[in-house]
């Protein structure tokens, strides 16, 4: 019984080791560039075991999916532990800027997959990329409507699309500093906003 478990969770951390290496190795490479070997060397797992667990690199492009949800998740999770939405988001920014560097090497995460995923002719991936980014719009338009703010959904869109564009100027110019700047003027039109009177 108890071998038959430990299998079970070796089996199952490998699992995971691969799934958090295809989401590392996807972010840096690209899906058309990565290869199952290469993921398979991130994760120290011998090659042929990868498809034990993951039968196409669809399968390893879903999973990292999963792990940049596993992330939001955890990261919108930990900011909910601040009582004011307005520093909810702050926080959220500063996290974005405090990624600055891996942003001006490869881009958001979730972003420049979404892209590349949306350029092929197949598949439903670029669907599962864009309701990635529909969560975190949701959660930060939850934050602006919990602020008494108008129009807290358009406000969730210019955030998200602030750090979009962002991560994607900091890539493009291979310039962190980008991401610096645009995140402190980020952070000053967050604190500019006013909830409206509704007298």
């Amino acid at each position: 019984m108890t071998d038959s478990v430990d299998r079970r969770v070796r089996a199952s951390q490998k699992r995971r080791r691969l799934s958090a290496a295809a989401a590392r190795v996807l972010h840096e490479q690209g899906v058309e560039r990565t290869t199952l070997a290469d993921i398979a060397r991130e994760a120290d797992v011998p090659v042929g075991n990868v498809y034990y667990y993951f039968k196409t690199k669809d399968e390893l492009v879903r999973a990292a999916l999963s792990e940049h949800g596993a992330y939001l998740d955890e990261l919108t999770g930990g900011l909910e532990q601040l009582a004011d939405p307005r520093d909810r988001l702050k926080a959220l920014v500063q996290a974005w800027i405090d990624q600055r560097d891996l942003a001006a090497r490869f881009g958001c995460p979730t972003g420049t997959l979404a892209v590349e995923l949306d350029k092929r002719a197949d598949g439903d991936l670029d669907v599962e990329a864009g309701a990635m980014l529909r969560r975190l719009l949701d959660w930060a338009a939850g934050q602006f409507r919990e602020l008494g703010l108008p129009d807290p959904d358009g406000l969730a869109l210019t955030l998200v699309a602030g750090y979009q564009g962002m991560s994607l100027l900091a890539n493009a110019l291979r310039d962190p500093d980008v991401m610096t700047r645009e995140g402190a003027r980020l952070l000053r039109w967050l604190d500019s906003l006013e909830a409206v009177d509704p007298a």
